[in-house]
């Protein structure tokens, strides 16, 4: 691993007194779980084949490949998810992750043509400059064979206003600057530290998401909602505790997660490439 610059000091400060293990698991967290979980099955090879989550956390995608019988190595720059991630793996002993280590998006330590598929499900939004963002994205280029699926992930230029208006966060000035900075550029700062903000991170606007991966010389096949416009849903707690509302608005979201006038509504979005 390279030594660490500003940019991993700050995403490991801020993941280091975070629950990033548990955020999956509970509210608007279990629809990004889910769904991202179905747009991978979409595209992916079924086993056996070689993958690489790189910024992969405390490990819940890639426990989830691991069973399902993929060969998968998990990189990420928080010591605290490594630790994480490696209980995750004991915890499942007849399909252990292949591999889990402290690493960098930008300096993958493995060889050319490795991987079937590379999971960047974090890093481009942590890495705020263009050129990281472009040097992770041919890094991945680099260790995938030919035909091998990039899924990068990008956080929505319009995020912190559905946030903003959905959790009362405009009320803070603060906050208010921060959905017009976001607008404007999609540089998301956070100045006064408060953990409900989130971190610096770099807000893509959907086109923005596609023009740099292809630019990395992969050739995009889809930009996919993820959440899509789920957090619309009334009650949702309720809702989504019942097994018909939840499937339906499952089923709903996937009708609609390729229609490019509603992308750009989705917290999260993803680009599936291929090599």
């Amino acid at each position: 691993m390279q030594p660490a610059d500003s940019a991993t000091r700050q995403v490991v400060e801020y993941y280091s007194h975070y629950d990033e293990q548990g955020r999956l698991a509970e509210g608007w967290g279990q629809v990004e779980f889910i769904r991202t979980q179905s747009i991978i099955r979409r595209y992916l090879q079924p086993p056996p084949a070689v993958l690489l989550d790189v910024g992969g956390a405390a490990g819940r995608y890639a426990c989830w490949l691991a069973v399902t019988g993929y060969q998968v190595h998990l990189i990420d720059p928080v010591p605290l998810h490594i630790e994480q991630a490696q209980a995750a793996s004991a915890q499942q002993p007849e399909h252990p992750l292949a591999s889990c280590r402290l690493g960098d998006a930008r300096h993958l330590e493995f060889e050319s043509g490795l991987a079937d598929a590379v999971l960047l499900m974090g890093p481009l939004y942590h890495l705020a400059q263009a050129a990281d963002r472009h040097q992770a994205l041919t890094e991945a280029h680099r260790v995938l064979k030919k035909g091998g699926y990039l899924f990068a992930v990008g956080i929505s230029r319009f995020a912190s206003t559905i946030d903003g208006l959905l959790e009362g966060y405009f009320q803070d000035p603060a906050f208010r600057e921060i959905m017009r900075g976001d607008l404007q550029d999609g540089h998301h700062q956070n100045p006064i530290q408060n953990p409900l903000y989130f971190t610096d991170t770099f807000l893509h606007h959907p086109d923005e998401l596609t023009a740099e991966v292809a630019a990395a010389g992969f050739e995009c096949r889809a930009l996919v909602a993820i959440e899509s416009i789920s957090y619309m849903m009334k009650d949702f707690a309720a809702n989504w505790a019942d097994n018909r509302y939840r499937t339906f608005l499952l089923e709903i979201i996937s009708q609609i997660d390729q229609e490019p006038s509603l992308i750009g509504a989705s917290p999260h979005i993803m680009c599936v490439a291929t090599k």
